[in-house]
């Protein structure tokens, strides 16, 4: 999750356990070590500047469930052993220490980013994909927790309001996954119904929001994409189908850079030749045509592709423009089923993009 949210919630947590007479010291406390893991990326950086390292690297040690209760506890005994606060309710904050730390990586592990809760252990990123990685609808309730409590300071309602936007936005975060599994039972039902059932698929919910979903399955010319509204879809999703370069993808899959990418990734990306060099995508974060991650890998020799140091490219970016778009899709189901998303803007569809209507 961003920054803002991790603070607020390393602060609520810490300053609802401890004593009331701590609350405001453990509060800071809790800001500070809610962000911790995420400075891994300054240590990362003056290793290399490889952007598949940098990018696959993130959220490794400096999130794993095997490392930052040490790291806790450490940091506790450290505080201890100086007196003061620590060492007048040290069980108290103790637990404070440890869920300021500890949940951070979970509720990351909520995103579609990928979080390596057992680092040093060689398993595919967690990715439980049910919250985007700024979604007020979570982040509002700590906020107005922290709020009242640090002007409550050590009245009991400031642990009150602590603990209630904690309910709340644990709430949230259990509607998240109700609601993909709403939207994995559809998705589920309309692959079949294409005969793509297997297929490895992803949803993820849009941005700021766990009303409007998109869902990505794999196939052997590259892959589908759909959208489904909670709100106001009522027929199956519509795929539309958009090509990968499976076979350049498949000439390359033995390099480092690309193996370490599969891994992280679970295999969503895509493969297209940008300029006589092989660019891959992370399909998992952004829309087509527009993605976070584009690494190129190779660059044409001939027939074949050379290996070439990852770069991360970058070009214009077309998603914001298309967020009042999200915002009615929301509330509004398109008209036919058999029109790309790109039509309902006006606009043609992209090159390689079609509907999908099942294996051809």
């Amino acid at each position: 999750m961003d920054s803002i949210t991790q603070i607020l919630l390393g602060a609520s947590v810490a300053g609802a356990v401890v004593p009331p007479a701590h609350r405001r010291a453990a509060m800071l406390a809790g800001a500070a070590l809610g962000t911790l893991p995420d400075l891994d990326s300054f240590p990362i950086r003056l290793f290399t500047d490889d952007p598949v390292a940098l990018m696959t690297l993130h959220r490794g040690f400096s999130h794993s469930l095997f490392v930052l209760p040490l790291l806790a506890w450490a940091i506790w005994a450290f505080y201890r052993s100086r007196g003061r606060r620590v060492a007048e309710s040290p069980r108290r904050w103790f637990w404070a220490i440890q869920l300021a730390l500890v949940t951070h990586p979970l509720l990351d592990a909520f995103t579609v980013y990928g979080t390596q809760l057992l680092w040093p252990l060689a398993t595919p990123p967690v990715m439980w994909s049910s919250v985007f990685i700024i979604d007020p609808g979570y982040t509002l309730w700590l906020l107005l927790g922290v709020a009242v409590a640090v002007f409550a300071g050590q009245k009991p309602f400031a642990q009150r309001a602590l603990v209630a936007g904690l309910a709340l936005g644990t709430a949230y975060l259990g509607w998240s996954l109700v609601a993909k599994a709403m939207v994995e039972r559809e998705a589920e039902r309309s692959l079949a119904a294409l005969g793509l059932q297997d297929a490895p698929r992803f949803s993820v919910p849009m941005p700021f929001n766990t009303l409007l979903w998109r869902v990505v399955a794999m196939t052997p010319e590259g892959f589908v994409e759909g959208e489904h509204s909670l709100v106001a879809d009522a027929r199956p999703i519509a795929f539309r189908h958009h090509r990968s370069d499976t076979a350049a993808l498949g000439d390359v899959v033995a390099y480092p850079a690309v193996a370490r990418l599969a891994w992280f990734n679970h295999g969503f990306m895509k493969a297209h030749d940008r300029d006589g060099r092989l660019v891959l995508s992370d399909l998992r974060m952004g829309a087509e045509p527009d993605y976070s991650f584009n690494v190129a890998v190779a660059e044409r020799d001939g027939r074949a592709w050379r290996e070439i140091p990852p770069e991360q490219l970058s070009w214009p970016w077309e998603a914001r423009r298309r967020l009042p778009q999200m915002w009615d899709r929301i509330w509004t189901e398109p008209a036919s089923p058999s029109v790309p998303a790109a039509a309902d803007t006006g606009s043609a569809p992209a090159p390689g993009e079609r509907p999908y209507a099942g294996n051809q």
